[in-house]
């Protein structure tokens, strides 16, 4: 009997595991960054950048998904509507590294294996940490910071469209929003000469300090792969 129900246990856990589809997937896009340096325009990507992915098909409604991206950011008072921040003419660059896992929810059903569920919008909700450059310390003697590597978190968010492209291909179109937990993304500046600024007045210093804290965006396209038997979904979630 103690055998007939291991044997039932392992049957029906299998059955759950394999009967989930499962996506594996490559991003392609753009990054921009809203903070203390340059433009403010949330839509405004001029970095390339690309992410891997995958992700868990719960049920037909949400998925389960983690991602590790790479994010180069920058930011350049030359190209910023704001009258004192063309006058102080800064630049910055940056290079993230982010590790997220979240949840993502679909509008409709989505499931690759049915005839009239191929396609969806969606919404994501994730916790990231990210790696990035600081500055350590004084200038060396080359024009260049000491750098040091921070480790920081955000909540990234925000909203795709995906569908089936043929077989188990499919595509998104997504953009993604982070709300970091550090103001530092652009203390590595440099002026309109790419010199070290010194001497910056206490307005500057003010005006560079912000009111918040910085936030980075994604937007682009994935090419997804989907793998596993037709869904036999959970009733969870």
């Amino acid at each position: 009997m103690k055998k007939k129900i291991l044997f039932f246990v392992f049957v029906s856990f299998t059955s759950i595991f394999l009967g989930q589809l499962h996506e594996v997937g490559l991003s392609l896009g753009g990054t921009n960054y809203v903070g203390d340096i340059g433009k403010n325009y949330y839509f405004s990507p001029n970095k390339p950048a690309g992410a891997l992915f995958y992700k868990y098909n719960w049920n037909p409604r949400v998925a389960l998904r983690a991602t590790y991206s790479y994010l180069p950011i920058s930011g350049d008072d030359a190209n910023a509507d704001i009258r004192y921040r063309k006058d102080r003419d800064l630049h910055f660059s940056n290079t993230i590294n982010e590790l997220a896992v979240g949840i993502e929810f679909n509008f409709y059903e989505y499931d690759l294996s049915s005839d009239d569920k191929t396609w969806t919008p969606y919404l994501l909700l994730e916790l990231a940490t990210f790696n990035y450059n600081s500055v350590a310390g004084n200038r060396t003697s080359t024009n260049e910071y000491k750098n040091t590597n921070k480790t920081s978190y955000a909540i990234p968010f925000g909203i795709g469209y995906k569908s089936k492209l043929f077989g188990t291909l499919a595509f998104a179109l997504e953009a993604k929003f982070r709300y970091t937990f550090t103001d530092n993304l652009d203390d590595r500046l440099y002026d309109s000469s790419n010199e070290i600024p010194t001497g910056l007045s206490e307005t500057t210093k003010r005006n560079l300090k912000g009111d918040g804290n910085d936030w980075y965006m994604f937007t682009g396209v994935s090419i997804i792969y989907t793998f596993g038997r037709p869904a036999c979904y959970t009733n969870g979630l």
